[in-house]
């Protein structure tokens, strides 16, 4: 499983001083840029080629709540890809700890310039986990 590094801040937090439940899924998308970079290209790059991934569907199961200072390991992997669609699986942790605050997943659909489904670009297909391919 990739794992990328966020420090929540200040601003991430709510009135009881937790990390906001919707910003797990920002979490998720920071994770998610940094697995597509660890492979050689960025969200960018993809679009420039024509092609986005929008979220058609999103989970998230809170565990234990982070706080404000906690460096958070969002570790993701793809367990599944179709010809048109990538599925993200997350797991949140604090750095150093094996307690799991946060799981989830998301489903994104490829589309084509033209905004319409597409078939996903090779070297997005690839990401798919080997364990589970």
């Amino acid at each position: 499983m990739f794992q990328a590094q966020v420090r929540v801040i200040y601003g991430d937090t709510d009135q009881m001083g937790v990390v906001y439940y919707a910003n797990y899924l920002r979490y998720f998308e920071l994770a998610r840029s940094e697995l597509l970079r660890a492979h050689g290209k960025s969200y960018r790059e993809m679009e420039a080629e024509g092609f986005s991934l929008p979220v058609v569907e999103a989970t998230c199961r809170y565990l234990a709540p982070a706080r404000y200072e906690d460096l958070l390991l969002v570790g993701v992997e793809v367990p599944a890809v179709t010809r048109v669609t990538l599925t993200f699986r997350y797991q949140v942790t604090r750095e150093g700890e094996s307690e799991v605050l946060c799981t989830g997943s998301t489903i994104h659909a490829c589309l084509g310039k033209s905004g319409r489904p597409a078939r996903l670009p090779d070297w997005v297909a690839a990401l798919v986990s080997p364990s589970t391919a």
